[in-house]
C-alpha cells in the first residue's frame, strides 16, 4: 500500500481505500476512497498542510489544488495545526470566537462558550432551520438561544447586526420570549393577542401589555387542562414580577368565552 492508505472491504466484498495521517500524537481518518491514489492523495494533501511552514486558512481551499481531500477535513486539520486543538468537527477557532462551517458558503459563528457543545454536536440545515441530533431527537439550537419554535425574525427576536448566521450571544436580541403571544399592530398601534393551540388555534384575548398576555395564556391553560384536556402546556415565566404580582395580573386577564366554555370527551387526547 502506499502510504497512509488502506486497504478495506465492505460487507458485499468490494474494495476500497481509507485514508489517514498522524499528527502531534493524534491518529486521524481523512476518509474513504475509491482508489488507492485517491486515498494517498488525501494523504499527500493532508501532509502538505501539516507540514508546510505556511499556515493555510479555511479560504485556502479554493486557491490550491486540493480535490482529494474534503473541505470539512481541510477545515478540521488547518485548526489542528494552527490553534493546536483537535476537533472533529468542522470549526475553525478565532479569538473569542469561532466559525462552523456548514459548507464552504455557509458559515456559521458563535462565542466561544459553545466550543463544548458544538464540537460534539454536528449541525444540520433544513431550510432556515438548523439542528443537531441529541439521543435520536433533532433538536433546534435556536432553542439555545431563547428563540423560540415559529418565533418571527424581526418580531419576535432580532440579529442585532443583521447577520442571521451569527449566533454570539450579543448579537441576539430576543423580543418576544413568551410562548402563545404575538406582536401585532392595528391601526399604527402595538398590540399583544394571546392563541393557544387544542384542536387548531383559539384566541384567548388581546392585551395592552406583552406580560399581560403571556400570563393570560398560562390562565388559559390552567383552565382547559382542568376541563380535562391532555396536552403539554408549556407555561410563561414572567421575570422580574413577584408572586404578588403575578396573582394580580392573573386573576385580572380576560380570557374568551371559547376557551371558558370549551368543553371535550375526557378520552380524547390532545397532544402536539
Amino acid at each position: 500500500m502506499l502510504p497512509g492508505v488502506f486497504k478495506s472491504a465492505r460487507k458485499d466484498g468490494s474494495v476500497y481505500y481509507r485514508a489517514s495521517i498522524t499528527f502531534h500524537s493524534k491518529h486521524i481518518s481523512l476518509g474513504s476512497f475509491d482508489s488507492e491514489e485517491q486515498a494517498h492523495k488525501a494523504y499527500l494533501d493532508a501532509s502538505d498542510i501539516i507540514n508546510n511552514e505556511k499556515a493555510y486558512t479555511p479560504d485556502d481551499y479554493f486557491d490550491i489544488n486540493c480535490p482529494s481531500l474534503s473541505f470539512n477535513k481541510w477545515i478540521v486539520l488547518n485548526n489542528f495545526k494552527n490553534n493546536g486543538i483537535y476537533i472533529k468537527t468542522p470549526i475553525y477557532l478565532k479569538k473569542n470566537y469561532f466559525n462552523y462551517y456548514i459548507s464552504e458558503q455557509d458559515i456559521l459563528i458563535f462565542d466561544a462558550d459553545d466550543l463544548f457543545y458544538y464540537s460534539e454536536h454536528t449541525i444540520m440545515r433544513r431550510g432556515n432551520h438548523l439542528f443537531v441530533t441529541e439521543y435520536g431527537m433533532q433538536i433546534n439550537i435556536a432553542s439555545r438561544y431563547g428563540i423560540r419554535n415559529f418565533a418571527r425574525p424581526g418580531v419576535d427576536f432580532c440579529f442585532v447586526n443583521g447577520n442571521n448566521r451569527d449566533f454570539r450571544y450579543q448579537n441576539i436580541k430576543i423580543l418576544n420570549p413568551y410562548q402563545g403571544v404575538t406582536i401585532e399592530k392595528n391601526r399604527g398601534k402595538v398590540c399583544y393577542v394571546t392563541r393557544i393551540h387544542i384542536n387548531g388555534n383559539f384566541t384567548v384575548g388581546h392585551y395592552n401589555t406583552i406580560e399581560e398576555a403571556a400570563v393570560a395564556y398560562n390562565k388559559a391553560a390552567d383552565i382547559l387542562e382542568k376541563k380535562g384536556v391532555i396536552k403539554h402546556f408549556e407555561r410563561n415565566y414572567i421575570e422580574e414580577m413577584s408572586a404578588k404580582e403575578y396573582i394580580k395580573l392573573y386573576n385580572s386577564a380576560n380570557i374568551s368565552d371559547k376557551i371558558i366554555n370549551y368543553t371535550t370527551d375526557t378520552h380524547i387526547i390532545c397532544i402536539e
